[in-house]
């Protein structure tokens, strides 16, 4: 007999071998919205929350702080007896994940010089689309979301080995006029790298134009016109890359293929993606590929519009034209906030 779009849909199971236990079809399907709601919430609020952590008390404790809880709550995650306590849980996961990769990118921005930050922070965020390639084949072996939770929480944990082997940035302590420590760090980088000691802090005092400010403030963000004006421009970046590079990957999820291989795909197109980066920012700069990209993006997105669902390939190819534009577009700008604020705000 005839059946309207909204049946098929109730029939239609939503992942391989789903939890019967919470059952997200039909007319309860907006709670799958609203769990992915939570976690966004908690990325908004974690990024305030944590980045002012990470910019009062130092880059490692917020790094190594937001780790722990994270792993815990994802362990936490994967055993919720009810969908209540799944919201709960996965609002608080976003509140310190967000917080997590943000303290860890300045991290390691802070101990090169400014000839390397560029590389250094690219290749950062490659270990991020390794991450998805490697998802995507995991998901594949366990189906089931509690095993898979608990395969990409648990080894989670290995990360606070980082209280031994990773210490705090220098760039950051110097800001705090804690020199002692800058020292003793600098010079134990220097041993490990063969190369002679820094003979005073002048040269990293000029290098990131370290000025009397201890404190960080929200109000630094605006305090002058060109800072100003700089930071209402990245967090409209900021605001229309996250919508389409988390749009992006929902719709390929929605295209009704195979969704383990489009996952890997539109995972892949982020490799060439850096390869872009990295051979244009030196001759180009930040801003022109920056336009480029989002103009790339922008455009994928209005053709698929017109594109029939039924041309699978063809919404799958133009939805990795995108996701490699706005991929490009979300490394750019990270970039850009690392290299336009100073240390006490950074974060």
């Amino acid at each position: 007999g005839h059946l309207d779009l909204q049946t098929v849909l109730c029939f239609r199971p939503l992942r391989p071998r789903r939890d019967p236990q919470f059952n997200l079809v039909c007319d309860d399907s907006w709670k799958v919205d609203l769990f992915q709601s939570c976690v966004n919430l908690g990325f908004f609020l974690g990024s305030l929350g944590v980045g002012y952590i990470a910019d009062r008390f130092g880059r490692k404790l917020c790094l190594l702080a937001t780790t722990l809880v994270g792993a815990v709550l994802g362990v936490l995650t994967a055993v919720a007896p009810d969908y209540t306590s799944l919201l709960l849980l996965r609002l608080l996961q976003g509140l310190v994940s967000k917080g997590s990769w943000t303290s860890g990118y300045i991290l390691i921005t802070e101990f090169v010089g400014l000839g390397h930050r560029r590389m250094v922070a690219i290749l950062y965020q490659t270990a991020f689309t390794v991450g998805l390639v490697l998802l995507s084949g995991l998901a594949y072996v366990i189906p089931h979301w509690r095993w898979l939770q608990l395969a990409t929480s648990l080894p989670t944990f290995l990360l606070l080995l980082c209280y031994w082997c990773v210490p705090e940035s220098p760039r950051w302590l110097l800001s705090q006029k804690r020199n002692t420590q800058v020292i003793k760090i600098i010079d134990h980088i220097a041993q490990k790298n063969g190369k002679s000691p820094l003979p005073d802090l002048k040269m990293l005092s000029l290098e990131e134009d370290v000025t009397e400010k201890l404190s960080p403030s929200f109000a630094d963000l605006f305090s002058m016109p060109h800072l100003r004006k700089h930071t209402l421009i990245l967090m409209y970046l900021w605001f229309t890359s996250s919508v389409l590079y988390q749009g992006l990957i929902m719709h390929v999820g929605a295209t009704g293929g195979n969704l383990h291989l489009d996952f890997l795909y539109s995972a892949l197109v982020e490799f060439p993606a850096t390869f872009i980066i990295l051979t244009t920012i030196d001759r180009f700069g930040l801003i022109r590929p920056l336009m480029v990209s989002n103009l790339v993006a922008g455009t994928a997105c209005a053709v698929m519009i017109f594109i029939s669902h039924d041309l699978h390939w063809l919404n799958i190819t133009v939805a990795c034209f995108g996701r490699m534009g706005i991929t490009i577009v979300f490394q750019l700008v990270c970039l850009v906030n690392a290299e336009l604020y100073p240390t006490f705000i950074r974060n």
